[in-house]
């Protein structure tokens, strides 16, 4: 007969991955035969599944809880305690990021942690601890370079850098000041030899010190990651450095996190998601082009990554270095001077390497220009000049796609997703009709469904459509060894295959490529050497947007394509960056002509600060989905009127504004019908309590007759999209 389990007695609080909108949103309680301490990584059953959990901190009151009845509670299936618990610091993170961001703190910590944790036991974790520890083991004991003498340059490369005197400059203040910083650089000023200076000072000040390195998007990680290998594999083992982001497979993302938790990992590079990575040892973040939106989770808790960064600094007593040639005005705004009550320390490098020069800013009026023209005789000349030369342009148009609408001359019919409130693209190289916010992809009929005339004709234009009018354009000019104009395209279709960016950037640096056609990917972080040329075809669109970020995005990006033209000293002088605009002398392109951001955020400032919005106010959105909008609007506006019914949120009512509800710009997709309601205070604090205490309200609210159809609802905290 099987023996009887031991008594089960020591009373544990298990965080799940359970959202904020649902009942259990808490640690839940567990019996355990010992106490673990918290931050241990245990597999617990709910329902009829065992999920992965994370021993948490009792709070006072469920310390003292007497009415838990323990033959109720359910015993820990596993405990995963080959892995060190996971650290103080790293629990008061998630506590902290739950709590300003409105999410349940189990959703937060759980899904910072890798998937497949949850499938390994204890001994096959300690396997790959061990192995993790002899790779680190054999790297320590390979030769090392000598380290420079000091006040020399920190450089541990085989060749030594030569440092320009604001480089040097802008390293002395990171090294006597405690930080924050942002480092406010030209694009080609040299940010990311900065970035490497002031690791390899703080890892040669510690034998286990560790750096985490962030980007905002996954197509810069593999460069960042073989320019830091090149510089430190040598002497810390190219195993030391590790990548962390949501394009790697599940068994990557394991590896590198417990590289990383378990110290082996001295450099981490990586995305928004790397700013949760457990770095139990860690003294230096790097947020590199920190303006980047990117940094803003969309879905699921949507916390700010460059915000979280700022504040594991100071919970780690780690210095947090903030990048940009186009900060956020956010940033842009701490980084005043402290006696106007500025909290991070601006370091300025505004001249390119060398005898770099920033190109010049060329403005094409449209409206002089042949009717429906899309690349303008003078801006084509432009770039057949730079063919002859051997040189290579950069088409920039964040639009994919042949066409954004088919449309229908007699009916006036256009590709509507039946599922989503936004129009299908054409993509012609398949004939595909897609929606790119539910996926739905049909074949291109033949005739208008509406009417059945055959006459359907693309409506506007996208980066497909626009490369093919290249290739026509440019038919007749050849390079300078007589062959035909090559043409590449790089957007979210052409890269969707593994290995697909890493082979069109190859051919980019190469010289293989004449033109590179585009969307915004390949208008940030890129070093391209032989590109003297950028064009962007059509910016209007975001100068008179509802949204009040719209303005700082367009600049941002513009000034970031421009930063890719010039980039080699030898030909910077010939370096130019063309708009095609119907507003040539609209304030923005001034400014962009100028490349005079400070004048640009002085401006945008002003304007923020007169209508009291951010930074100089606080946001959060309320969004609900539903299956009809009236259902999805009821709810947020009963929630609204019951707060004045309750004491802990009518109090703090007279200090915040709560709007009516109205649809999302985007008020359908998949079917669900989704709203939100802005809710503004000049406080953070008054906002922050506000949207505490009204967590019970809208719990309750949902659970009201007329809020039936209610799917979910999120709280977005400072949200970037209005």
């Amino acid at each position: 007969m099987p023996q009887p389990p031991a008594p089960i007695t020591a009373l544990t609080q298990v965080l799940l991955h359970t959202p904020a909108y649902s009942q259990m949103a808490g640690a839940l309680s567990y019996l355990s035969d010992a106490p673990l301490p918290p931050g241990t990584l245990v597999r617990v059953p709910l329902g009829q599944r065992e999920l992965l959990g994370v021993v948490w901190d009792p709070c006072p009151a469920q310390a003292t809880d007497t009415t838990l009845d323990p033959a109720r509670l359910r015993p820990i299936a596993a405990a995963l305690d080959a892995l060190p618990p996971l650290s103080a610091s790293w629990r008061a993170l998630i506590s902290f990021a739950a709590s300003y961001y409105q999410r349940a703190a189990g959703e937060v910590a759980l899904a910072a942690l890798p998937p497949q944790l949850r499938d390994l036991s204890s001994m096959q974790l300690a396997r790959k601890l061990k192995k993790l520890a002899k790779a680190a083991a054999g790297a320590s004991d390979t030769p090392k370079n000598p380290l420079p003498a000091p006040g020399a340059n920190a450089d541990i490369a085989s060749q030594p850098v030569v440092l320009s005197a604001e480089q040097r400059q802008v390293i002395s203040e990171f090294q006597h000041n405690p930080g924050p910083f942002l480092l406010f650089g030209a694009t080609g000023s040299g940010k990311t030899e900065v970035f490497m200076q002031c690791t390899a000072e703080l890892l040669a000040a510690s034998s286990d010190a560790q750096v985490l390195v962030m980007v905002p998007e996954i197509n810069l990680t593999p460069q960042l990651e073989d320019r830091f290998k090149a510089r430190f594999g040598s002497r810390y083992g190219f195993d030391a450095v590790v990548s962390m982001h949501s394009g790697m497979t599940p068994a990557q993302r394991l590896n590198s996190w417990l590289a990383a938790h378990s110290g082996a990992a001295r450099i981490v590079l990586g995305t928004r998601m790397a700013v949760f990575a457990s770095m139990p040892r860690l003294k230096l973040i790097i947020v590199d082009e920190e303006h980047d939106p990117s940094y803003k989770s969309g879905e699921g808790a949507r916390y700010s990554a460059r915000d979280l960064a700022i504040y594991r600094g100071r919970l780690e007593d780690a210095k947090v270095l903030l990048g940009s040639a186009t900060p956020s005005l956010e940033s842009w705004h701490h980084s005043r001077p402290a006696a106007e009550g500025g909290r991070y320390l601006r370091l300025a490098m505004p001249s390119r390497i060398g005898s770099g020069q920033l190109p010049l800013v060329r403005r094409v009026d449209m409206s002089h220009q042949p009717k429906s023209c899309v690349i303008s005789p003078p801006l084509l000349a432009a770039i057949a000049q730079r063919i002859a030369r051997g040189e290579q342009s950069m088409v920039f148009l964040n639009r994919r796609g042949y066409a954004p609408v088919l449309q229908c001359t007699d009916c006036d019919w256009k590709s509507e997703c039946p599922h989503c409130s936004a129009y299908r693209v054409f993509h012609k190289i398949d004939r595909t009709l897609r929606c790119h916010h539910c996926g739905l992809s049909e074949r291109v009929p033949r005739a208008c469904p509406a009417c059945g005339n055959p006459d359907i004709a693309p409506l506007g234009r996208g980066t497909e459509r626009l490369e093919e009018l290249l290739a026509e354009l440019l038919a007749d000019t050849r390079r300078p060894d007589g062959q035909p104009v090559r043409i590449v395209r790089i957007d979210a279709d052409t890269t969707r295959h593994k290995g697909a960016l890493e082979a069109q950037l190859a051919q980019v640096h190469t010289g293989d490529v004449d033109v590179l056609v585009g969307t915004q990917m390949i208008a940030k972080g890129h070093d391209f050497r032989r590109i003297t040329l950028v064009a962007a075809v059509n910016p209007d669109n975001a100068l008179f947007s509802s949204d009040f970020r719209a303005a700082e995005r367009l600049f941002s990006l513009l000034m970031q394509a421009a930063g890719r033209a010039g980039r080699d000293e030898t030909v910077a002088h010939k370096s130019e960056m063309w708009l095609q605009t119907f507003h040539p002398t609209h304030p923005l392109y001034e400014a962009l002509k100028r490349h005079d951001y400070p004048a640009f955020a002085a401006s945008q400032l002003k304007e923020r600060q007169q209508a009291a919005m951010p930074p100089f106010s606080f946001q959060a959105l309320v969004r609900a989905e539903a299956r009809s909008q009236e259902t999805a609007q009821a709810f947020l506006n009963l929630a609204s009127q019951a707060a004045a019914g309750q004491a802990d949120t009518a109090a703090l009512l007279a200090q915040l504004t709560l709007y009516p509800a109205v649809p999302m710009s985007m008020a359908r997709i998949a079917d669900v019908e989704r709203a939100q309601m802005l809710v503004e205070s000049p406080s953070r604090a008054v906002l922050q309590r506000f949207l505490t205490a009204w967590q019970g309200v809208l719990h309750s609210t949902r659970a009201l007759p007329e809020c039936k159809g209610v799917m979910r609802w999120a709280i977005d905290v400072d949200p970037l999209n209005i």
